[in-house]
């Protein structure tokens, strides 16, 4: 079934502005008539960042990508226009009005475009020797794919640029898991994992209080998604990471307006896991049964851990014993009421927590 391209978008895909500003779809619950985004480019005409890896070149526009909470500062102070009320929440969030949609980009179709491109770049070359080498393995099929960042927007090089990919769908992203593993184990090493050691995150100015980073590096290796490819044609290694993103047929999130959250403060509790179908995407939800609250109100009902945090997806699995710490809130619909840890942007970002134990 053909979406309208205003009005069928889901996670990860681009939307521009009449003012050429790039935001990135976030999740799949939006308020009527609008998306909850990500700002993550803009314009050199609008705005200009300090940080050395943010420039970017389409041609002769050049944009900036945001980072940290840049975009968030950028949209609140000169954009106001590009956020949207959020009825459950009470509050405004950064979002664009469908009539403030000049055009969309879907990750999927751009990637089918770049596998025709000819003459092939060589990062366009080691993106089709990449999924070849996956699809070798009963891997998914390169329709499950698509493209984000620089490839999805033209502005990558081919010569220093990363390969940034989807994967679609729960059963998809357990296949391409098995491939990468079968590809880590091999001899040649064509294929690595980023996270097979600590040297992963020397470089990485760390900021989490309460998530060592030979915890990150644990969680990171065994979820998969991060890899290395060494592509001999052009004689380097290639970060690549497939971000999960679910199929139109898994989407059954609605946007209730009766919903109402109230904030509860801060909590920090040990859990197991119960349910982890959903630890994948964004927002990352898992399951939990509280089994000691270490700091906070001895509270009932907490069902779940929602996280808006990448670090945070593919956490967790079933039965395994996690540590949380972050905000609890209390959720109110039409037929219940129960409880949820969330980690999201807020002042105490990096004290949040959700490791296995």
């Amino acid at each position: 079934m053909k979406r309208l391209a205003f009005f069928g978008l889901r996670d990860r895909d681009a939307i521009l502005t009449s003012d050429n500003l790039i935001f990135r779809v976030y999740g799949y619950v939006h308020p009527p008539n609008s998306y909850i985004c990500d700002p993550e480019y803009a314009p050199a005409s609008i705005f200009r960042s300090k940080e050395p890896k943010a420039y970017r070149a389409k041609g002769r526009q050049v944009y900036y990508k945001f980072f940290a909470d840049e975009g968030l500062r950028f949209v609140m102070e000169k954009c106001p226009r590009y956020m949207v009320w959020h009825a459950s929440l009470h509050r405004n969030m950064v979002g664009v009005a469908h009539d403030h949609i000049a055009r969309t980009k879907q990750p999927s179709e751009t990637l089918r475009s770049l596998l025709r491109k000819r003459p092939k770049d060589l990062l366009v070359q080691a993106l089709t020797s990449l999924l070849d080498l996956v699809n070798q393995r009963s891997g998914p099929h390169e329709s499950d794919f698509g493209v984000f960042g620089s490839l999805l927007h033209g502005f990558y090089h081919p010569m220093f640029s990363d390969l940034d990919l989807i994967i679609y769908g729960r059963t998809q992203l357990g296949s391409l898991r098995e491939s990468l593993q079968e590809l880590y184990d091999e001899a040649d090493m064509t294929v690595r994992n980023e996270f097979e050691s600590i040297e992963a995150v020397q470089e990485k100015r760390w900021k989490f209080r309460n998530y060592h980073p030979k915890d990150y590096v644990w969680h990171q290796r065994r979820k998969l998604i991060y890899a290395l490819f060494h592509h001999r044609k052009s004689g380097r290694t290639i970060k690549c990471e497939f971000e999960p993103v679910k199929r139109w047929e898994e989407i059954q999130e609605k946007y209730d307006p009766q919903m109402q959250i109230q904030q509860k403060g801060w909590i920090k509790l040990k859990a197991r896991v119960t349910d982890e179908s959903d630890a994948a995407f964004m927002p990352s939800i898992y399951g939990i049964e509280p089994m000691e609250i270490l700091n906070g109100k001895g509270i009932d009902s907490i069902r779940r851990v929602v996280s808006y945090v990448e670090e945070f997806r593919l956490q967790a699995y079933r039965d395994e014993m996690v540590r949380v710490e972050g905000n609890l809130e209390k959720v109110n619909t039409s037929r219940e009421t129960f409880n949820q840890v969330v980690l999201t942007y807020c002042p105490r970002y990096y004290e949040q927590t959700l490791k296995v134990l």
